[in-house]
């Protein structure tokens, strides 16, 4: 009997969180959509023997998306598209030069012109004094 595609999905899904997980440790929380590879008991299973919260967002609630979908269109259209590279090696350098050009570097016109990044640490700095002198200590 062939796998169907959700449960192949759903397996893709695990081997990488799985990578992720042995790689940067479990966040806090996880969020996704409400799609069948991120509703399967493996997926579940797995996030809550790791300790992690599941955050599911609200089916049909395109706007849940929007984010994210305008970071991959910027990423292709900035990125992908532009370069020819040969191997995965070199795309996935690719990629991670961009994505740090884009968080540190990229003014961004929705935060008045800064990077993420920047705003971002301006965030925690004022919310969590004591434990970014830690850091540094």
């Amino acid at each position: 009997m062939e796998a169907s595609t959700a449960s192949v999905q759903a397996d893709f899904c695990v081997e990488a969180l799985n990578e992720a997980l042995h790689r940067f440790g479990p966040p806090d929380i996880m969020n996704s959509d409400q799609g069948s590879q991120f509703t399967s008991f493996a997926w579940t299973d797995r996030l809550r023997r790791s300790g992690i919260r599941i955050s599911m967002d609200g089916k049909g609630r395109s706007l849940d998306n929007i984010f994210i979908e305008r970071l991959w269109r910027t990423l292709k259209y900035e990125c992908v598209y532009l370069h020819a590279r040969e191997t995965g090696s070199q795309a996935r350098v690719g990629v991670r030069n961009w994505m740090e050009f884009y968080n540190y570097h990229r003014p961004h016109k929705a935060l008045g012109g800064r990077p993420p990044a920047v705003l971002y640490s301006r965030q925690i700095e004022v919310t969590q004094p004591d434990q970014q002198e830690q850091r540094r200590a």
